[in-house]
């Protein structure tokens, strides 16, 4: 599975932004999908995650009511809508396929990651 994230951008605090990432190659049905970030010098956190039928989703605690994570599996597509951002939201995003379903993704239970969109929250 190839993922193409793209959406990523600058704005400034207290704004929004919204990231897609498509899936293309041998794509299944069932698997969770799912999105992660990593800030300089940090390790690559969990921020939100989503089951196949989109019954379910899980999100980090520091973006709560504040993003929100949907798919599309007609167009193997995943999103991140992203408001009322904050400047520790500066990171490099990357969406994740968890082809076992799961949604509450491990880093290590990533099956395909996606190249990575800059985001950059101004204060």
């Amino acid at each position: 599975v190839q993922l193409q994230a793209s959406g990523g951008g600058s704005v400034q605090a207290g704004g929004s932004l919204k990231l897609s990432c498509a899936a293309s190659g041998r794509t299944f049905s069932g698997y969770a999908m799912g999105w992660f970030r990593q800030a300089p010098g940090k390790e690559r956190d969990f921020v939100a995650g989503i089951n196949w039928s989109s019954t379910r989703t899980s999100y980090a605690d520091s973006v709560k009511g504040r993003f929100t994570i949907s798919r599309d599996n007609a167009k193997n597509t995943v999103y991140l809508r992203m408001n009322s951002m904050k400047p520790e939201d500066t990171a490099v995003y990357y969406c994740a396929v968890d082809l076992s379903g799961s949604y509450v993704m491990g880093r290590d239970e990533v099956d395909s990651w996606g190249q990575g969109t800059l985001v950059t929250v101004s204060s």
